[in-house]
């Protein structure tokens, strides 16, 4: 008898954990994909990829993790279902996940994919109606099997041909965990980790940075990942002044820097790696340079090192530091708000 294959999107979480195993105790052999981009929480850290990787471990399924952040950097752009109620395009972002697995599916001869998603638990894209647009626009209706939620949506085709049994898939719905974490007592599955966040477009201030980075320029990956440290200054259409917040802020500035750019610190001594890009005039050197000394606590014109590109030949400029409150205008930050 040929052996029914599933390909799973598995993000190391509870839910999509409980999902494979639910499945794999229907004798259906499974296949993982975790998908991670620069908008993760955890890119810094590859958390995401090594939750997903301890999990297919205690389930014994392979994975294969993709980053899919280029592609996705168009949905983020102009989602044609919209935002959430930040920069997040959870429908589009949904779709776009789903059809890259339907090819990998199609390809490896699975017969359908598999999703933790239990109704009700997200706002936007864990809705009836909401997942089955997304179906329908990752051309997969009837091939998506949720089957946390199985008994409250319509039977999908690994049901309907028998190859799953619904009777046997749990009933799960809404915000509470404690059906998973009961599941997940009985599959004797531990150690997963807690329910968070892992996106930033759903938080308030990474969203404000993004809308104004999208106003004035155009989105890369390098400009993504830029967001994600230090305080961030608008001083015109085409200029930005990023300020490092500590060591490791510091040292991603650095890494991020463009040939072009300008970058600015306080040499030997403590204080942070400032980054101007954008027109590099007299006066937004000379105001950079002042942020400079402002977030080095500097109470006197100080001396600070400065230089193009990581590379570039260096130079000194002496620099007192910039007001507060004008530091504070110039902030682009929500409520304008200090983090």
């Amino acid at each position: 008898m040929e052996k029914i294959r599933a390909v799973a999107l598995l993000s190391g979480g509870l839910d999509s954990t409980l999902a494979i195993r639910v499945i794999q105790e229907q004798g259906i052999e499974v296949e993982a994909l975790n998908f991670v981009s620069a908008f993760c929480r955890c890119t810094s850290n590859d958390s995401c990829k090594l939750e997903a990787l301890k999990a297919s471990e205690v389930l014994g399924v392979k994975v294969r993790v993709i980053n899919n952040t280029r592609e996705f950097l168009d949905v983020v752009k102009a989602p044609k279902h919209g935002y959430g109620s930040n920069m997040n395009p959870c429908i589009d972002c949904r779709i776009q996940m789903l059809r890259s697995a339907a090819a990998y599916m199609r390809q490896s001869g699975a017969r359908f994919l598999i999703t933790g998603e239990v109704l009700g638990q997200r706002p936007m894209s864990q809705r009836r109606h909401a997942m089955k647009v997304i179906d329908r626009e990752a051309e997969l209706e009837g091939l998506i099997l949720r089957p946390l939620s199985a008994k409250f949506l319509e039977p999908t085709l690994p049901e309907k041909e028998g190859w799953v049994d619904r009777e046997k898939l749990p009933a799960i719905r809404g915000r509470s965990r404690k059906q998973q974490m009961q599941l997940a007592d009985i599959f004797q599955i531990k150690d997963y980790p807690c329910p968070a966040g892992g996106c930033l477009l759903t938080d308030p201030e990474f969203s404000h940075r993004l809308r104004d980075l999208m106003q004035y320029a155009d989105l890369s990956v390098s400009d993504v990942h830029l967001l994600k440290v230090g305080r961030h200054f608008r001083i015109d259409a085409a200029t930005k002044i990023v300020v490092g917040r500590n060591e490791k802020d510091n040292g991603k500035i650095f890494s991020l820097c463009h040939d072009d750019d300008l970058l600015f610190d306080t040499n030997d001594a403590p204080g942070p790696t400032v980054l101007l890009r954008g027109e590099l005039s007299d006066a937004n050197v000379k105001l950079a340079a002042s942020l400079t000394a402002l977030y080095a606590k500097a109470t006197a014109p100080m001396q600070l090192r400065m230089r193009r590109g990581k590379n570039g030949e260096q130079a000194t400029i002496e620099a007192a530091p910039a007001d507060a409150k004008l530091a504070k205008r110039m902030l682009i930050m929500k409520n304008h708000k200090e983090e």
